[in-house]
């Protein structure tokens, strides 16, 4: 299974970092966050990876260069314009293939296993959860006992960054065009496509300067957790 880290947003809530380094490159823990999910996909058998760039792109792909530094393969989607996550994925899947395929967001920082992840997810879309974060008390979705993800208000738990997508969940959309993934997410969840997991392990969206400096002060106090065990 192939998988994609999305690396082209702007990073506007991190600025000023972000208006010399691409979000996916600010280090936590003296590391770049885009290599430690090279190395815990690395770690878990992925050997190919698609990233796609907009926003200074070009050091990020001179920094991570083919990938063979960290033993995978790398392929770049650049993109014409900002597409959103949902257009972003879709422009790259000519180099994502017709097999489902993992996606992470490129500005979270996590211990997930990315072994666990689904090769063959039981709908179009497998989404991992975690706990509401103080920054989005409301959740994205809820988990019912099948395993099938709802938007109801209760027992809400927020969408990670980590999912595993089939390519038909971009059926009806055309390369280029601009929309986020929440558009086909919600078709899916009309179409009983959408399932998900819940993971109680560590997870950052490293979204601020104030989080960043949490992340930093949480790994300098417990250093094992920079790595997958």
């Amino acid at each position: 299974m192939r998988a994609m880290i999305l690396a082209a947003g702007r990073g506007n809530r991190l600025r000023p970092l972000t208006d010399h380094c691409p979000k996916p490159l600010v280090s936590v823990a003296n590391k770049p966050l885009i290599v430690y999910h090279i190395e815990n996909l690395a770690l878990a058998g992925f050997k190919e990876i698609v990233i796609n760039l907009f926003h200074l792109g070009e050091k990020i792909e001179q920094y991570l260069g083919n990938g063979a530094a960290w033993g995978v393969s790398i392929a770049y989607s650049h993109e014409p314009a900002l597409l959103e996550v949902g257009g972003g994925i879709c422009y790259a899947l000519d180099l994502l293939g017709s097999q489902p395929f993992a996606i992470v967001n490129g500005d979270i920082w996590t211990d997930y296993p990315f072994a666990k992840l689904p090769h063959q997810p039981k709908g179009h879309a497998h989404l991992v959860l975690v706990d509401n974060p103080l920054h989005h008390l409301e959740g994205d979705f809820a988990i019912q006992a099948n395993g099938a993800l709802s938007r109801e208000t209760r027992g809400t738990l927020t969408y990670s960054g980590i999912a595993v997508l089939h390519p038909a969940l971009f059926a009806n959309d055309t390369p280029g065009d601009i929309f986020r993934l929440s558009v086909v997410l919600d078709q899916a969840i009309l179409a009983k496509q959408l399932y998900g997991e819940y993971y109680n392990g560590s997870w950052t969206d490293v979204g601020t300067i104030e989080r960043l400096q949490s992340l930093e002060n949480a790994l300098a106090l417990t250093p094992f957790m920079q790595k997958i065990s």
